[in-house]
C-alpha cells in the first residue's frame, strides 16, 4: 500500500503526495498558554507526535511547527487575576509544557514560534490584505478581513455565509462591513501588551497568527495542518482564507488533518464545568505511557472517552507489552533472522502494522498486529523457544512500539525502575528455597510480591515477573 491520508477539505481518503517529494512540511496548532494544559491538549499533541513518527520511519524528512500563542485576551484576564505580567504567565506556562509533553514523550518541535516573536510579519501580512482589497481598518485602531472578498470561504466546513451567520454566536460590531468579518489586528486597550503598527498600537487578531507563523518559517503553502475538531470553524476557515488572499496560491494546504476530542466519562472537558485532568496530574499518577496507548486504541478521527476502567485497561496492555521484551536488549544491531514460526509471525506483524498506518494511520488495527505479535513472544518463552527466534520477534515489537511513541523501557507501577533489582534478587532467593523444598518461605515472598503488584510466573526457562 501506499499512505493515505483522510482530508478534511475533501472528507475522502487522499494518497499522500508532498509538495517536495521526500519532505513534508507539516504544521499544528498549539495553546494558548493562559492556564495549566489538560489531557485533551496532550491526546492531540500524541496524535500528530504520532503521524510524524510514522512518515520519519517511512523516510520522510519532516519540518515539524507547532505554535505559542503567547498573547491573548485570556492570558491577560488570568495574569491580572494572578498579579502577574501576561509575558511571566506565558514564560511559565511554555516551560511546564515543554517539560510535560517531553515525560510523555512527545519528540519536540523542529519549530516553536511565538506569537510575540512574528509581530512583523503579522503587521505586514495584514498591510498586504488591506492593499488587496481583502481587509479594512477602523476607528480604534482595528483592523478586519472581509469575508465578502474571498468568494471560498467556508469551504473547509461547508457552511455558507448565511449559516455560519445563523449558527454563531457574532458580536454586534456596527464598524463591520459584514457581521463575520473577523478581526486581523486589534486596538490597543489600556494597560495591555501593544505593539506600534500603521494602525496605531494594538496587537494581532487569533487567526492571523498561525498564517503568518506558517508563511515565514514554512512558506506559501504547506503539506499538513494540524489541529482539533474544534478549530475547523472559525480557525482553520480563517487561516485559509488570509493565506490564500494574501499569497494568491491554492491549496494553503494540502491535507487537513483533525483529531477527535476527548470526553470524560461521556461528558466533554470543561473549564466552566471543572472537570478537567490537567497533564501533570496524569503524570503524577504514572500515566505517561498507558494514556498514549489509550490514545491510540481510538482511531485519530475518532472522539476518544477517558474512563477509569479504559485508562487501567491501558495501563494492563502496556504491562503486556512491556513483559513480552523484558530481556531484550538492543545491542549493535537489529539481530539475523532466524528460520522459525515466531519470526515468521514477526515479519508478518512488520507487514500488517505497515499496512494499518498507511490506512490513514489506523493506530487500532495497528497495536491489534502488536499485540498479537507480543502473546506469540510470551507463549513462545514459556515453551522454551530459541533465544534467537525470540529476540528477532522481539526486536520486531520494539521497533514498531517505537514508531507508536511507545516506552517499552520503563516501570508500570508507580514504585518506578528503582526497586527492579531487588524484586530481581528476590525472585532468585525464591528459587534458591524452591530448590531447597522450603516452599513455605517460597510461597511467602511470591504473595507479598504480589501484594505489591508483582506478578511472578514460573516457566520451563526461569521465572519471569510483571507488575498486574
Amino acid at each position: 500500500m501506499v499512505l493515505q491520508i483522510t482530508n478534511t477539505m475533501t472528507r475522502e481518503k487522499e494518497v499522500f503526495q508532498p509538495l517536495e517529494p521526500g519532505r513534508v512540511r507539516m504544521y499544528v496548532c498549539g495553546p494558548t498558554v493562559y492556564a495549566d494544559a489538560h489531557i485533551g491538549h496532550a491526546m492531540s499533541a500524541i496524535v500528530f507526535d504520532m503521524i510524524r513518527r510514522y512518515l520519519e520511519y517511512c523516510g520522510y524528512e519532516v519540518t515539524f511547527a507547532m505554535n505559542f500563542t503567547d498573547v491573548d485576551d485570556k492570558i491577560i484576564q488570568r495574569a491580572a487575576t494572578l498579579g502577574l505580567e501576561p509575558s511571566a504567565l506565558a514564560e511559565q506556562l511554555i516551560d511546564a509544557w515543554l517539560d510535560e509533553t517531553a515525560a510523555l514523550n512527545i519528540k519536540p518541535a523542529t519549530l516553536y514560534p511565538r506569537v510575540t516573536q512574528e509581530i512583523s510579519t503579522i503587521i505586514d501580512m495584514v498591510a498586504g490584505l488591506i492593499a488587496k482589497g481583502h481587509a479594512y481598518a477602523v476607528d480604534g485602531g482595528d483592523v478586519f478581513f472581509r469575508v465578502s472578498s474571498f468568494p471560498d470561504y467556508g469551504k473547509l466546513s461547508r457552511r455558507s455565509l448565511e449559516e455560519m451567520l445563523a449558527g454563531a454566536r457574532v458580536e454586534v460590531d456596527s464598524r463591520k462591513e459584514h457581521p463575520m468579518d473577523f478581526a486581523l489586528w486589534k486596538g490597543a486597550k489600556l494597560g495591555e501588551p501593544a505593539w506600534d503598527s500603521p494602525w496605531g498600537p494594538g496587537r494581532p487578531g487569533w487567526h492571523i497568527e498561525c498564517s503568518a507563523m506558517i508563511y515565514r518559517h514554512l512558506g506559501e503553502q504547506i503539506d499538513i495542518h494540524g489541529g482539533g475538531t474544534d478549530l475547523i470553524f472559525p480557525h482553520h476557515e480563517n487561516e485559509i482564507a488570509q493565506s490564500e488572499a494574501f499569497t494568491g496560491k491554492r491549496p494553503f494546504v494540502r491535507y487537513w488533518m483533525h483529531n477527535g476530542l476527548l470526553q470524560l466519562g461521556g461528558e466533554k472537558m470543561s473549564k466552566s464545568l471543572g472537570n478537567l485532568i490537567t497533564i501533570g496530574e496524569l503524570l503524577e499518577q504514572g500515566g505517561a505511557g498507558p494514556f498514549r496507548l489509550l490514545v491510540l486504541s481510538s482511531h485519530y478521527r475518532s472522539p476518544l472517552t477517558f474512563t477509569d476502567e479504559a485508562f487501567e485497561a491501558a495501563r494492563r496492555g502496556l504491562t503486556r507489552l512491556r513483559t513480552a521484551v523484558r530481556g531484550y536488549e538492543p545491542g549493535d544491531g537489529p539481530p539475523e533472522r532466524p528460520t522459525s514460526e515466531l519470526a515468521d509471525k514477526a515479519d508478518a506483524t512488520h507487514a500488517g502494522f505497515r499496512e494499518a498506518m498507511d490506512d490513514d494511520f489506523n493506530t487500532p488495527v495497528a497495536l491489534a498486529h502488536v499485540f498479537d505479535l507480543a502473546r506469540s513472544i510470551n507463549r513462545a518463552q514459556a515453551s522454551g523457544a530459541s533465544r534467537a527466534a525470540v529476540r528477532y520477534a522481539q526486536a520486531t515489537l520494539a521497533e514498531l512500539c517505537a514508531v507508536l511513541g511507545l516506552r517499552l523501557d520503563e516501570p508500570d507501577a508507580p514504585l518506578g525502575r528503582a526497586v527492579e533489582p531487588l524484586i530481581q534478587l528476590l525472585i532468585e532467593i525464591r528459587s534458591e528455597l524452591r530448590q531447597q523444598r522450603q516452599w513455605s518461605l517460597a510461597d511467602r515472598i511470591r504473595d507479598r510480591l504480589s501484594e505489591l503488584g508483582v506478578v511472578l510466573e514460573d516457566t520451563p526457562s526461569g521465572t519471569t515477573w510483571r507488575w498486574t
